[in-house]
């Protein structure tokens, strides 16, 4: 049995949940989310309580069951709290600024890179140089943060470029000088 799998996901005060077959939606404060579960898996509600289980003991009905309660686990959480990363941004000249369309970010080529955020998702920069992505779905927060990121990855000899907050950029010694 999956460790993972078998806990139920408890649905706390304010939020609600519906199953339509194989469809959920989850509904609290902080937005609404709906997904479509894989059909194979048996969800059900009992009390305030979602219960995950699989029909039979195959691999792919194991590797479903803890993925099935993680994704629901996420929507619960993510509309009663939400899901936020911070990136930091390093480098002479380099900035973020906030805009009505999402972000205008500075990054050192001859133009500046501008980032329309999808619905659902707040960007704010609190500091020229550090952006918070925030959200209801995981999922969505992380692809976020993952673009904003792939406009300058760190780079390995001097460090510049748009990070995580809290990532190791691993550095190399640069040339070795002349005589």
């Amino acid at each position: 049995m999956s460790r993972i799998g078998k806990k139920p996901v408890t649905i706390p005060k304010g939020v609600t949940v519906t199953l339509d077959g194989s469809k959920i939606s989850v509904k609290g404060p902080k937005g609404e989310l709906s997904r479509s579960l894989p059909a194979a898996m048996l969800v059900s509600m009992k009390d305030d309580e979602v219960i995950v289980e699989r029909p039979s003991e195959e691999n792919e009905h194991k590797a479903l069951h803890g993925l099935t309660r993680t994704l629901v686990a996420n929507m619960v959480e993510g509309v009663t709290t939400g899901f936020s990363k911070q990136l930091e941004i390093i480098g002479v000249g380099y900035k973020a600024e906030v805009r009505p369309y999402g972000l205008q970010l500075s990054l050192g080529f001859s133009h500046v890179i501008e980032y329309k955020a999808p619905a659902g998702i707040k960007l704010s920069a609190p500091q020229p140089t550090q952006v918070t992505v925030e959200g209801a779905n995981k999922e969505m927060v992380g692809q976020v943060a993952a673009e904003i990121r792939s406009y300058r990855p760190p780079e390995p000899y001097k460090g510049k470029g748009i990070k995580y907050a809290g990532e190791q950029v691993r550095r190399k010694a640069g040339k070795a000088g002349g005589k």
